[in-house]
């Protein structure tokens, strides 16, 4: 072999050798970039997205596999008719319906899989799962007595959740004290024991001294007879307690921090949650590892045993996750913001030895129960994207007494007409304009700037300015009782007034159409509908008629009247006229 041989061949080595280096190369930077990218939420897409995204997606899992031969039905029908039947009807049957398909309401799981599974096939799998996870809402809506609110479409968020879920040993999901139903999710909940059947759920009732405490006492004892583990907690105030700063805000009263004897009414501190956290957790880490070590001296292989505790921290968006894993830790490790949705990724950190916290994005989860307005109420869905602010401000001037809005804001709302229930809440036109008038919010147009209103209010709403809360299923506040009690008494004493009166003054007790009108154009002249301006009107004349003469009146004495003398004959007048006595003289 020559020289020249030796040198070509070298060459070649060398060649092969930077070509595969150049595309190991190119290789991590596309696997980096895929990890560079940024998670967003997607709760909402058209009709038309929606059929394009299914289309792309069947094509696409169709040439990986080539094992589906039967092509994917997509229903392009979505102007069924429905019948028309009564409210209440509707809203029973839709009940009904609701019940029959809560089991089908479930959040994706993901499909098994082995450490020897290469990632394009792990990839296809959880794809192939989501899309026939979608395509079981999408049947449920097609059901007209069932509407499903908007719910996470991303899979990359639940993947989040997925990892969460399995690696966690305690899984707490956090829930806004002021409606802790609405966000629980059941689902999720047999979906963490179906992953492991010793893993347990644990409420974090966040935002807990926004609530009084009768209404606290209530929350425990459903809490407890339905057997659900959970804890009250308030991010802000730990927060507030661990920087030595005193929380200004009146609505956070301190007596709700005052020690009871009872550990599931009284308001958890930062050190108190964490003791509880890490006894929950290591109770689960030993119940495994006796566990693992049963099956290991009955069997050749070896289970993994672990003495570090996990805790995972799941929900819905802007419920206070973060804010609480920062407060736990002691310093700001995690992004706070109000906007839903700040946390891309979920984060693990450390707090000692033995705990170690798992902070999971809030997903929004498919429910039957609430509407898009309520969910945007209740920071789930950002406020700056909202488009009918009305409709969320109604879910707010309905959640929220007349005298509170109007003794927070220093405000005073229009009365109930005449012809309406007085005990209506207001209207969110009513709300809206009221509060522009008093803090001079005015659009370029020239008319009330609803939409700034709007988001203030609502940002006041989440953020516990202005006061409100739900009871629990079954049960009613003591005061709200009273309340109803007194109406109840106005109410029968005037209709026991009412009945002795007669119909006539009844009649005139009903406003008739004059009064109705006269209402109408008050509210009008307050909204800025109608001109001030007084206009009165002029009665049309005929132009003809503006010129005549008064009418003679007739005599009509000629006729006979039906008198005893007279003969039923009329009178004649004869009308002599004067002789000419003397010639026609000329001059």
């Amino acid at each position: 072999m020559g020289k020249s041989e030796k040198t070509s061949l070298g060459r070649s080595l060398v060649k092969h050798h930077n070509h595969m280096i150049q595309e190991s190369k190119d290789k991590g930077k596309y696997y980096k970039n895929l990890q560079k990218k940024v998670l967003e939420s997607v709760t909402e897409v058209s009709d038309i997205d929606a059929i394009i995204e299914q289309a792309e997606e069947a094509e696409r899992l169709y040439t990986i596999s080539h094992s589906s031969s039967t092509p994917l039905s997509i229903n392009l029908d979505t102007n069924s008719s429905s019948s028309v039947i009564a409210a209440e009807e509707w809203r029973e049957q839709q009940k009904i319906e609701e019940a029959l398909h809560a089991s089908s309401l479930q959040v994706p799981r993901r499909p098994p899989w082995t450490p020897e599974m290469s990632v394009e096939e792990l990839d296809a799998n959880e794809k192939q799962a989501f899309l026939n996870w979608r395509r079981m809402l999408v049947s449920l809506e097609e059901n007209e007595k069932l509407v499903l609110t908007p719910f996470e479409k991303n899979l990359d968020i639940w993947r989040q959740l997925w990892r969460v879920l399995e690696r966690s040993d305690l899984i707490v999901m956090v829930v806004d004290a002021r409606d802790p139903l609405f966000y629980r999710c059941p689902d999720l909940e047999a979906y963490a024991r179906e992953i492991d059947e010793h893993k347990k759920i644990m409420l974090l009732v966040n935002k807990a001294d926004l609530l009084p405490t009768d209404v606290r006492e209530k929350w425990a004892e459903y809490f407890r007879l339905n057997n659900i583990l959970f804890v009250f907690w308030s991010a802000i105030a730990a927060t507030a307690t661990l920087e030595g700063k005193v929380l200004k805000e009146q609505w956070r009263q301190p007596d709700n921090f005052q020690k009871t004897d009872d550990p599931d009414i009284m308001i958890y501190g930062r050190d108190e949650l964490l003791s509880r956290l890490e006894f929950e957790a290591q109770e689960i880490v030993k119940v495994r590892n006796s566990r693992a070590a049963s099956v290991s001296s009955q069997s050749s292989t070896v289970e993994y045993q672990r003495d570090q505790a996990v805790v995972g921290f799941v929900g819905y968006p802007n419920v206070g996750k973060s804010s609480t894993i920062n407060a736990l830790v002691g310093q700001k490790r995690t992004g706070v913001t109000s906007t839903p949705g700040k946390t891309k990724h979920f984060q693990t950190l450390i707090i000692s030895e033995e705990l170690m916290l798992c902070d999971c994005p809030g997903l929004v989860f498919p429910s039957f129960s609430s509407s898009r307005y309520e969910m945007i109420a209740s920071g789930v869905l950002p406020i700056d994207r909202m488009t009918e602010h009305r409709e969320a401000i109604q879910v707010v001037a309905d959640k929220v007494p007349r005298r509170v809005i109007e003794s927070v804001y220093n405000i005073s709302l229009p009365k109930p007409k005449t012809y309406e229930r007085q005990s209506r809440p207001p209207h969110a036109a009513e709300l809206l304009r009221s509060y522009c008038a008093s803090r001079g919010y005015v659009a370029s147009s020239g008319l009330p700037d609803e939409t700034k209103a709007a988001r203030l209010i609502l940002k006041d709403y989440i953020g516990g300015k202005l006061p409100h809360y739900a009871m629990p299923p079954g049960m009613t506040h003591e005061a709200d009782i009273e309340d109803t009690e007194e109406l109840e008494d106005i109410l029968e004493g005037s209709e026991s007034e009412d009945s002795t009166v007669g119909d006539e003054t009844e009649s005139e007790q009903v406003p008739g159409i004059d009064a109705v009108l006269d209402d109408l154009s008050s509210f009008d002249l307050a909204n800025g509908l109608k001109s001030s301006k007084k206009v009165t009107a002029k009665k049309q004349t005929a132009s003809h008629k503006q010129h005549k003469k008064p009418q003679r009146k007739k005599d009509r004495t000629w006729r006979v009247q039906n008198t005893e003398d007279g003969d039923g004959m009329p009178m004649v007048k004869v009308f002599q006229k004067p002789a000419n006595t003397g010639p026609l003289t000329m001059r």
